[in-house]
């Protein structure tokens, strides 16, 4: 949705990818796979270039991806004291307007940390300081259905007996409505309070969600909602193996996991 005088014209953007960061990539994914019921499609050799090894799984075609880090000068090995250990740590919204989205987002002043422009794929990673605690990106895939990012052959690893896509981010602030208004102007959407200090951005058929800070780790990706396709072994899986279970919300590497 592109906004002209405060008019939202329709246009198309989503939750494609939503990373954790661990400190143990192994026992995250290993995790992951156990209580979703999806599988590893594709770690990718270039993600040494920010200083990490990788896994991503498709969940439908939805994509989480863990990152672990192998240089101590990473980013994300700073994030990681930042927030206290294992969590979320970027989100990738797919936008098919994304030479509009670089224009407003320069006019803004919003600071781009890494960019590229491949036959496949168009990616550009936002400045956590500009966004509010998160790295933020926005990327335009050719043609829309596919994702270079996960590997050649993601589609055969899909599976879908426990779930069968991400439809939700939530971002934690001790100023949700100030985080949520940025949001807005970033991507160009509404931001509406759904309940008394909790806000929403609505996406093309997933949603982003800002609340307050409830666990002392600070501003940034608090967690995840999946369709669930079968809760109950999901559910079964994460107290198998010790994961936190509140009613349908599992813990897993430090973020919340919704089965919606």
């Amino acid at each position: 949705m592109t906004r002209r005088g405060g008019i939202f014209d329709e246009g198309h953007m989503r939750i494609r990818q939503f990373v954790v960061v661990a400190r143990d990539l192994d026992r995250a994914v290993a995790d992951l796979i156990a209580v979703l019921g999806i599988e590893v499609g594709f770690n990718d050799p270039a993600v040494k270039e920010f200083g990490l090894r990788n896994a991503v799984m498709p969940v439908g075609d939805t994509f989480l991806e863990v990152v672990s880090p192998i240089d101590p000068q990473a980013t994300a090995e700073r994030y990681l004291a930042r927030r206290g250990g294992d969590g979320g740590y970027m989100l990738i919204l797919q936008s098919d307007r994304l030479d509009a989205d670089r224009e407003r987002l320069a006019s803004m002043g919003v600071r781009t940390v890494w960019k590229a422009d491949l036959p496949q794929i168009r990616g550009t990673h936002l400045h956590p300081r500009d966004t509010g605690g998160t790295l933020l990106s926005l990327d335009d895939a050719t043609p829309p259905d596919s994702w270079h990012w996960a590997g050649p052959r993601w589609r055969e690893h899909v599976r879908r007996q426990v779930v069968d896509s991400i439809v939700a981010a939530e971002l934690q602030s001790d100023d949700p409505s100030a985080l949520a208004r940025r949001w807005s102007e970033i991507l160009d959407r509404p931001a509406r309070e759904i309940s008394t200090g909790r806000f929403e951005i609505a996406l093309e058929g997933t949603k982003l969600s800002f609340v307050p800070c409830a666990d002392g780790r600070g501003e940034g990706l608090a967690g995840f909602g999946v369709r669930a396709i079968d809760r109950a072994a999901a559910l079964e899986a994460a107290r198998r193996r010790g994961c936190p279970v509140v009613g349908d919300r599992i813990t897993i590497a430090g973020s919340h996991v919704d089965l919606v």
